[in-house]
Formats: C-alpha cells, sequence, structure tokens
C-alpha cells in the first residue's frame, strides 16, 4: 500500500526516509519527469507549427506567447537533471539530507520540492550570499 501525503506527514521523526517514504518520493518524482518531457514536447510540438497569421496585432502576440513558452520550456528541461540526480539519491538512500550539513530536509518541504538539496537554513544563507554577491 502506497502512503499518503497526510500519513508522510503525521510519520514519526525515526522513520523519516525509511523504505516506503523512498518509495513514495520515487514514485513522485518518476510522475514529475514524465509530465515534465510529455510538456517539453507538447510545447515544441507547439512551437514548430505556428498558426497562419495575417494581422499583426495576432503576429505579436504569438510572438509574447512564444517568448513565455521558451523560457517555460527551458526551466523544464533545467528540471529533467534535477529529477535524475534526486532519483539517484533515492537509490544510494541519500535522499532527504541536505548535501551541506546532512541534516533532514524535512518531508513538507520535499512534498513541495521533491528535488531539494538543501535544508531550508543552508538554503536560506545561499541565497542571502547571492544577493549580497550581485550588488
Amino acid at each position: 500500500m502506497r502512503l499518503t501525503k497526510e500519513q508522510l506527514l503525521a510519520a514519526p521523526e525515526e522513520e523519516y526516509m525509511n523504505d516506503e517514504q523512498l518509495a513514495f518520493f520515487k514514485e513522485l518524482l518518476e510522475a514529475l519527469k514524465t509530465e515534465t518531457l510529455e510538456s517539453i514536447e507538447l510545447g515544441r510540438k507547439q512551437l514548430s507549427h505556428p498558426p497562419e497569421m495575417n494581422d499583426e496585432v495576432d503576429r505579436a502576440a504569438y510572438e509574447e506567447e512564444s517568448s513565455i513558452m521558451l523560457r517555460t520550456l527551458d526551466r523544464e528541461r533545467k528540471l529533467i537533471p534535477k529529477i535524475d540526480a534526486a532519483l539517484k539519491r533515492i537509490a544510494d538512500k541519500e535522499f532527504g539530507y541536505c548535501l551541506e550539513s546532512g541534516e533532514p530536509i524535512g518531508i513538507a518541504r520535499l512534498l513541495t520540492r521533491p528535488t531539494a538539496e538543501l535544508c531550508t537554513e543552508i538554503k536560506a544563507m545561499t541565497e542571502m550570499k547571492e544577493r549580497l554577491i550581485r550588488r
């Protein structure tokens, strides 16, 4: 029987990233990968067959929509290696732990972002450093 999100969130800390939980996240990530690949393929097909447009306003609107779609496809394309890395961490039984501190990332965060590699504290520090460097 597959765990539900509610069961995952209610599980005691000592059960963190047991085999059942790893199986749940593996299934979740595989589904996310399938959906993402399908979305990429659909987007490519849509972009490769533009509709005929005689009106400049229609053409401008289509170009704007295409630009947005290209950004979305690029973001989705970048997600695939992250999903693969998370699946590898599951296979290695390292999934769910911060790559820097080794602390648990947490079920709630992983449900929201199953490709997360860092715990909230380390991620916040990393983002703060990035903001300081950009200034």
